[in-house]
């Protein structure tokens, strides 16, 4: 099979290199130049017409949105190298659920913050900052839980929805959430950022 990854270092495109190298499944990497509008060319439009990163191509066929990768991959090889569940299995419903959490639930109060402290101007603003990062420490109090009991998002062993939820938790520690308030899901934050997985390098 040929995998084909579209990337950028430090965007929404790493958690996926990173699952592919923490998978160990061969592929090709290709950076593209953001900056430069690599993303917007038309050859990279007829793959992702969304003109983004991730965008993985399997047999020449694309696909795109971390997420949708994420549990294509999950699915396709992660249950063969035990880091995701069977199919049918309490714990696949977990790992479903807890990964849509981070990408939908967490994702959309941490977009909030995003713009209220990194967007356009006009969209600045201290008080709605306020209520986001309000609402992302409830939300790190939901996770903070679940790891007092457990050392990973599954229980005893570490798995790619460890990967999945930690990339969207740590990259909420660049935009401003409360995580180190959260001392359960910063100790487990860092085990998950210490993987050699996670210590990708620009091509």
């Amino acid at each position: 099979m040929s995998i084909v990854l579209y990337w950028h270092p430090m965007s929404s495109a790493t958690p996926i290199a990173s699952a592919l190298v923490e998978l160990g499944i061969p592929h090709e990497r290709i950076a593209l130049d953001l900056k430069a509008g690599d993303q917007h060319r038309s050859e990279f439009l007829a793959l992702n017409p969304n003109g983004k990163v991730p965008t993985m191509v399997v047999d020449g066929n694309p696909m795109f949105e971390t997420l949708a990768i994420h549990f294509w991959l999950a699915g396709q090889y992660g249950v063969e190298r035990g880091l995701w569940p069977r199919e049918g299995t309490a714990e696949r419903m977990q790992a479903l659920s807890w990964s849509a959490w981070a990408y939908v639930s967490y994702g959309a109060v941490l977009v909030r913050l995003h713009l209220a402290t990194q967007g356009e101007e006009a969209l600045r603003s201290e008080v709605h900052a306020a209520a986001a990062r309000s609402g992302l420490d409830q939300l790190l109090a939901v996770l903070n839980a679940r790891l007092a009991a457990q050392p990973w998002m599954l229980g005893a062993d570490y798995s790619l929805v460890d990967l999945i939820v930690g990339a969207v938790i740590g990259y909420s520690v660049y935009v401003g959430a409360p995580v180190a308030s959260h001392p359960h899901v910063q100790a487990w934050l860092d085990r998950v950022q210490a993987r050699p997985a996670m210590q990708l390098k620009a091509d």
